[in-house]
């Protein structure tokens, strides 16, 4: 098979601010997979968690190694393709370009969407959240306003963690509480911007104010601190930056509520459906999440999207000039193509 890579970059409609940062652009990496006359697509999008970080020179930089790698093998030739990975260096980005290109490539093969081969119901896919990044009560405000109208959300995710401390925090919070409908479904994310002791106090205050469930309150460096959270907390405790992939569940088990699988940390939808089966042998509930990710890989992730509790796929409604289309929006719930594979488009956006 051949491996061919582009390079695009996407602007935010409004820069998103959190614990560690804002982002206003990405230049992702756009995967074909070509066999047989089919190609199977996907993206590598660069990311930072703090403690690890995949820029867009490092996953350039790999592609070269993954075409040697796996240029021998036929796209059918999954498992054999999933040890000479395994056995590289490649980040997980790459990787989780690779492996949705063989998904999609395999899906236009019979005809099928990835969701229809795997026997997934859509009926059962949650409402995705929509993200409010760390900025100030009235910005919030108008933020979480803007969001209902353009996509009728049921779900609001909102970021905290400010560097100007928990007081912040709560004004910010308490500013979009006091004016969303009741019908809307609150959570909220630190990106481990507290210690142990802001956490309990706002797992607390946050609890009196309706939220589904606290992500990421603590650094990965604080994981040890989590138990103790989840044993004080009112709220399910979610983590995202602690877990990468399947091998790191076992150890969060007994330490919170539920896990944040995406795309680009993960390393692909067969490790995903790994991590899922994982959690849920564990007892964990399991949210979807990305990064400054395209309909690409938010396309990748609703394939799956109906073995999820609650989905954060949302980078790609903020995107001014998301060069993919295919996915529908309908009633604050993120639905798959029917088409064969990812089921998109690739249509060239104006400057």
């Amino acid at each position: 098979m051949e491996i061919t890579c582009q390079p695009f970059t996407v602007h935010k409609r409004v820069p998103l601010t959190i614990s560690r940062g804002t982002t206003a652009q990405s230049t992702n990496l756009w995967l074909k997979l070509s066999a047989e006359g089919i190609e199977g697509w996907g993206e590598a999008a660069p990311f930072s968690i703090g403690t690890h970080r995949q820029t867009l020179d490092t996953l350039q930089a790999a592609i070269v190694h993954l075409q040697t790698t796996v240029s021998p093998f036929h796209p059918l030739e999954r498992q054999a393709i999933e040890a000479a990975v395994a056995g590289s260096s490649l980040p997980s980005a790459i990787r989780a370009a690779l492996d949705v290109a063989l998904w999609d490539w395999c899906g236009k093969l019979v005809g099928q969407p990835i969701w229809r081969l795997l026997g997934l119901d859509l009926g059962r896919i949650q409402p995705t959240s929509v993200t409010v990044g760390i900025s100030s009560p009235e910005a919030a405000r108008q933020r979480s306003q803007d969001w209902l109208q353009q996509t009728s959300a049921r779900a609001l995710k909102v970021k905290l963690g400010s560097p100007q401390g928990i007081e912040a925090d709560q004004a910010m919070f308490q500013a979009v509480y006091d004016q969303i409908p009741a019908a809307v479904s609150l959570s909220v994310d630190a990106n481990g911007g507290w210690g142990l002791e802001e956490a309990k106090q706002m797992a607390d205050w946050l609890g009196d104010r309706c939220v589904t469930h606290l992500e990421q309150p603590l650094p990965v460096s604080q994981d040890v601190d989590l138990a103790k959270l989840k044993r004080d907390s009112p709220l399910p405790i979610f983590v995202d930056e602690s877990c990468f992939n399947s091998s790191d569940i076992p150890r969060l088990a007994n330490l919170v509520d539920g896990i944040n699988i995406k795309l680009m940390k993960a390393g692909g939808l067969t490790e995903a459906l790994r991590m899922i089966h994982t959690a849920r042998a564990c007892g964990l509930q399991v949210m979807f999440g990305c990064y400054s990710d395209s309909s690409l890989a938010n396309g990748a992730m609703a394939q799956l999207s109906p073995l999820a509790d609650y989905l954060d796929l949302d980078s790609h409604l903020n995107l001014r000039d998301d060069p993919f289309s295919g996915l529908t929006l309908a009633d604050g719930r993120l639905l798959p193509s029917a088409h064969p594979g990812l089921g998109l488009s690739y249509v060239p956006q104006a400057r």
